[in-house]
């Protein structure tokens, strides 16, 4: 690094500008870079500077010191002076500004500055908690992480202690661990929090909710939480305790509530209890229900008819049996370009399917039917060679392994008729494709079929109601993707939760950010978003000069421009100064 005149003539006079530059390898060769513009150089001799700071001599009194690169000639009048050694000029403590930068204006957006200093600051502490609580937050949305890897990776490579004016070593492990404790105790009050910044930021409703569930795998036996259980594990991991997360999002994702249950929950079971949760702290609505048919039973609907609600669900493939006129027979509307639905009214006439048939959907169940009718028909093909070789003589063991290729061909093997018949005391395996369902099995192939109470509706409307279904799966997605809400490595219960309620605040930031790009008109993800931020750092560019002192100037790198450009469509303004304490994060001058 190298400070650099630049020259400039304006109004018949000469001006000179020092800047700080690097240089970089880049695949054209070497470039140089601005790092910072350290301001302008004049001619005369009561303004020949560069750039003064404040700083504070031995008894605390304030005064000025007027900077000079040392191979410039100072103001002789002039005792506070200081001489820089151009060629010692160097840049140090480094830290990323820019994703911690817009995590806080996100945190700030939804006003959870103010929510948790109201709430948390009361309790004595070296750092006030709802700082804590920021940093924790801000955490999942940029590098999720442990509570021990943001004290010893994370934080310590960011500008946050700068930003939330946080002296030097305050955060680690053990205040992480111990504000998760003061959070959650604040859940309910946070749901109802947010839910009205949502609404105030965004217009967000909540007549429509998408309710869903996913799993977490725990690491470790965790005996002291009774929560831990094996059950079904949609991370894929039946080895592992785990414990059952349900979301509640509105159509455009931003969430209205979640809830823990045991790992081995069944997800039909959750439904009432999570709908008595939403009444108690959001009081008693004619709201809609969409979930998937993991999540049907008859009791269930009974529950929210009960209350007065509605319902748009997911009903199981056997289903569809029940509308096989509908099916073969029917009036189509087209809903999208690939996507056809009609509405078959149920007996009794207070329910409504909605039989939809997908072309996308039918080409990859048609592949799927094809695949495991091929390995059907073979397993046939040398089972009825053995018999008919004699190699396979006992009926009942050719019957049991009839059973079990229908168990294993489930999804086909209504398709043909499959026997053992004996002729002239000779055993006889005979099978075939029943060729008057062919027409059925092609007709049911890609169609799905949903069940609702909703009324004057159409087919278009409701079927883009339930799709909207995806918002949830979204929501999941992110929470196991981008803010790596598994696995879970706490072993007490409230950390548990507590730990959830973290990623619940980190996908309150994302949501708000992906809603914030998507209005600005950005084009970009929120990790598309994070990501081109992630350079942006501050840093201090240490002046040495000839008396032996060092003077520090803690500055933001330039951004680039669509750094710039995307901070301007968010609305955020870079510090120039980072200055908020002259002992730990402003300009000082050190001997």
């Amino acid at each position: 690094m190298f400070l650099r005149p630049n020259h400039r003539d304006k109004d018949g006079k000469r001006h000179t500008y020092w800047s700080l530059v690097e240089t970089i390898r880049t695949p054209d060769g070497p470039r140089q870079r601005t790092l910072c513009h350290l301001g302008e150089l004049h001619d005369s001799t009561q303004g020949r500077w560069l750039k003064t700071i404040e700083v504070f001599n031995d008894t605390g009194e304030r005064h000025q010191l007027k900077l000079f690169p040392a191979e410039v000639a100072p103001p002789r009048d002039d005792t506070e002076v200081a001489h820089v050694l151009v060629h010692r000029v160097r840049l140090a403590r480094t830290r990323q500004l820019g994703p911690c930068l817009l995590g806080l204006t996100l945190w700030r957006e939804l006003q959870m500055d103010d929510f948790f200093a109201a709430r948390v600051d009361q309790a004595d502490a070296d750092v006030p908690w709802s700082r804590v609580a920021a940093v924790l937050a801000i955490n999942r949305l940029c590098a999720p992480g442990s509570e021990l890897a943001i004290e010893e990776r994370w934080y310590p490579t960011t500008a946050l202690d700068d930003l939330l004016h946080l002296p030097d070593g305050t955060i680690n492990d053990s205040r992480l661990y111990r504000a998760l404790d003061h959070l959650l105790p604040h859940k309910t009050a946070l749901e109802r929090h947010l839910t009205a910044r949502y609404g105030a930021l965004f217009a967000a409703e909540f007549d429509v909710l998408l309710y869903d569930l996913t799993s977490s795998y725990v690491e470790g036996a965790a005996p002291k939480n009774s929560m831990m259980h094996r059950g079904y594990s949609r991370d894929h991991r039946p080895d592992c305790l785990q414990v059952v997360l349900a979301v509640i999002v509105n159509v455009a994702g931003f969430p209205l509530s979640y809830e823990t249950f045991d790992g081995n929950r069944a997800d039909v079971t959750t439904l009432e209890t999570v709908m008595r949760m939403v009444e108690r702290k959001y009081g008693q609505a004619r709201r809609v229900w969409v979930f998937d048919r993991g999540i049907v039973s008859e009791a269930n609907l009974a529950a929210i008819r009960r209350r007065g609600g509605q319902y748009l669900v997911g009903t199981r493939r056997t289903q569809l049996g029940t509308v096989e006129r509908a099916l073969l027979e029917g009036t189509w509307t087209q809903v999208r370009d690939d996507v056809e639905a009609q509405l078959v009214p149920m007996p009794g006439g207070t329910e409504t399917y909605v039989l939809c048939r997908s072309t996308v959907r039918r080409e990859k169940e048609r592949a799927i039917r094809q695949r495991f009718s091929t390995r059907l028909e073979g397993r046939l093909k040398r089972l009825e060679k053995r018999v008919a070789t004699g190699r396979l003589k006992d009926r009942a063991k050719i019957e049991r392994a009839l059973g079990r290729l229908q168990a294993s061909s489930a999804s086909v093997a209504d398709l043909y008729t499959m026997g053992v018949r004996e002729e002239n005391g000779t055993l006889r395996l005979e099978w075939a494709l029943i060729e008057d369902r062919r027409t059925w099995r092609d007709a049911r192939e890609g169609a799905y079929l949903l069940r609702t109470n909703l009324e004057g509706q159409t087919a278009e409307e409701l079927w883009t109601k339930y799709i909207q279904l995806t918002e949830a799966e979204a929501a999941f997605r992110a929470l196991k993707s981008e803010l790596a809400v598994r696995p879970v490595f706490h072993q007490l219960e409230r950390r548990v939760k507590a730990h959830l309620l973290v990623a619940f605040l980190g996908y309150a930031l994302w949501v708000t950010l992906k809603h914030l790009l998507h209005r600005r008109g950005t084009g970009l993800t929120p990790a598309r978003a994070l990501a081109q931020l992630a350079t942006l750092q501050s840093a201090d560019i240490v002046l040495p000069t000839t008396d032996g002192r060092e003077i520090r100037l803690r500055r933001v790198a330039t951004p680039t421009p669509e750094q710039q450009q995307l901070l301007d469509q968010l609305d955020i303004t870079i510090p120039a100064h980072l200055e908020w304490n002259a002992e730990c994060s402003g300009d000082l001058v050190t001997s």
